[in-house]
């Protein structure tokens, strides 16, 4: 993101929050970019820590994408076999 990169180039922490990727939370400069190019992989609790999310809430939302990409991946499969 053009953004992202301005904002690390200054090392100042991102005002644009309408921004899709726009996280409350300064050490990442605001950034879920930053964040994920800082730390890489995170626990759920450090991702609900960035989001202002319960750790419950996290877990709700990670089993949901899941289901999601196991319902997909299965269409997919059906698809390529036919």
């Amino acid at each position: 993101m053009k953004c992202t990169s301005l904002c690390k180039r200054k090392n100042k922490c991102c005002k644009k929050k309408e921004c899709r990727y726009w996280i409350d939370y300064d050490d990442d400069l605001n950034c879920t970019f930053v964040a994920i190019e800082k730390h890489g992989r995170m626990t759920l609790r450090e991702v609900a820590d960035r989001e202002g999310l319960t750790f419950a809430r996290i877990q709700q939302i990670e089993k949901l994408a899941l289901k999601k990409l196991s319902r997909r991946s299965k269409d997919l499969e059906d698809f390529l076999i036919s």
